[in-house]
């Protein structure tokens, strides 16, 4: 029988059962990357997307996730995304957010990994107010301290300043009501909430680990782009990263932990619902093993 095509996709939430803790990865939706934004041989880049099924090198997609965790006392959100101002394609939150049943004055903080313009805009509603008005919000003091200093921008090449512009637009709202707080390696936000500092990609880059019932999940922010490309080659580092090479050994230490472990992880920009394990692999890389989604 024929029938009308939708048109539309379900909402972008999924939620996972972490001990006593309910985490919820929500999609903000998505960017697309070019294959010379990473390091590494041409010939290599073009065999790792071809076999990942990527058909434009030149538009690798890329998912852009967030996530809220439930503690069952707290509602903590872990980045933003890309909110209004940054992309046609981001600034899902608010829409995900809604479809799974939560309001935004709900959240009582939001955890920034780093204040790139994918990750903290979503802070704030189209006309600049803040969409989380009764959260505070934590960030790496080294992240606040970098764009937020005025030498830093004025070193930075003058397409890229809008950067420090964003971040700093995003914030403006919570320091004027006093809710910006500083966080460092160690911090915990609440019960089983900790971060973890991961320099490389920005100078306070830090991750999220959470921990309930014995179960742990690796919120690791944004040390993969493309899972293509880094979990087969680590050395393949992206243009976005501050420091290169602390980046890299960084992501190379999380890789070997996340084995070692065996532990579940996620990323800003994994596959949704971007929740996984990884392997070694025999060529010397790793390998992205999917968590099978539950829907029951």
């Amino acid at each position: 029988m024929a029938m009308p095509q939708a048109g539309t996709q379900a909402p972008g939430f999924y939620r996972h059962k972490l001990g006593g803790f309910e985490v919820t990865v929500i999609s903000d939706g998505k960017l697309t990357l070019e294959h010379g934004l990473f390091t590494g041989d041409a010939a290599g880049t073009e065999k790792l997307l071809k076999d990942s099924h990527v058909g434009d090198k030149n538009a690798i997609p890329t998912p852009l996730n967030v996530w809220l965790i439930n503690t069952g006392d707290k509602l903590i959100l872990v980045d933003t995304g890309g909110g209004a101002s940054f992309a046609p394609t981001v600034g899902r939150l608010p829409k995900n957010l809604a479809a799974a049943g939560v309001d935004p004055a709900a959240v009582d903080a939001v955890i920034i990994t780093h204040m790139h313009p994918d990750h903290i805009p979503g802070l704030i509603a189209a006309d600049g107010r803040a969409l989380f008005p009764n959260a505070t919000v934590h960030v790496h003091g080294d992240e606040y301290a970098f764009w937020m200093s005025d030498e830093m921008r004025g070193k930075t090449p003058e397409q890229f300043r809008v950067f420090f512009d964003m971040a700093r637009s995003s914030i403006k709202p919570y320091m004027d009501a006093g809710k910006v707080l500083m966080c460092k390696d160690g911090t915990q936000f609440a019960p089983g909430i900790t971060a973890a500092a991961l320099p490389g990609h920005t100078p306070g880059h830090t991750m999220v680990r959470v921990s309930s019932g014995g179960e742990d999940l690796l919120i690791f922010g944004d040390i993969v782009h493309c899972a293509a490309l880094q979990f087969a080659d680590p050395e393949r580092s992206v243009a976005f990263d501050a420091d290169p090479p602390l980046a890299l050994a960084n992501r190379k230490k999380v890789f070997d932990m996340v084995t070692t472990d065996r532990l579940l992880f996620t990323g800003g920009h994994l596959p949704f619902p971007a929740l996984g394990h990884a392997n070694r692999a025999a060529s010397g890389g790793y390998v992205f093993v999917p968590l099978i989604a539950d829907y029951s």
